[in-house]
């Protein structure tokens, strides 16, 4: 069996930033599912589960809102592992390409007041919403991708190996 695209990243190499995921084909229709990491996996903290859920709401409500994005977008939601997020876009698109859109995303936390639908009546945990957090890691977030905008780093995956036997067949167990 195959790995799935996630588990062929190297995890021990990964820095945060903007990765291309996967690229799917539904119909006539191309998406792109983005990895946007916000921590180093395995080396950080995971980023703080009521301040994920806050940065969820806040930056998908951006995106869903934006002029020049909101037809664009199909999904914005955590990585079950919270170090990041995944982002899911219509067309095919270099991570380089929305570099733009994520960094204003990210800006974006900074100015909120309150978090938009955490409510009872619009969310599941409405009580599990940390404002000050969510911005803290959104601004972390934004100031590392102004600082590393050249790094190529932020913007490709490093890749795992598959381990291969000595008689050079691949070894298929994650």
């Amino acid at each position: 069996m195959d790995l799935i695209p996630s588990f062929s990243v190297d995890h021990t190499r990964i820095v945060p930033g903007i990765f291309t995921s996967r690229v799917d084909t539904l119909g006539d229709q191309q998406v792109t599912t983005y990895d946007v990491r916000v921590t180093r996996p395995n080396r950080e903290p995971a980023v703080d589960v009521a301040a994920m859920h806050t940065l969820e709401h806040l930056i998908a409500t951006y995106l869903r809102n934006d002029p020049d994005w909101k037809d664009q977008v199909i999904y914005w939601g955590p990585m079950g592992c919270l170090t990041g997020f995944y982002l899911i876009l219509k067309g095919n698109r270099k991570p380089a390409e929305i570099y733009d859109l994520m960094l204003r995303s990210f800006r974006s936390v900074e100015d909120a007041a309150e978090v938009p639908g955490a409510s009872p009546e619009n969310c599941g945990n409405y009580l599990m919403h940390n404002l000050g957090m969510a911005q803290w890691y959104a601004r972390r977030f934004a100031d590392y991708l102004a600082e590393n905008a050249g790094n190529p780093a932020i913007l490709e995956y490093p890749r795992a190996g598959r381990p291969v036997t000595g008689d050079g067949r691949e070894f298929y167990d994650s």
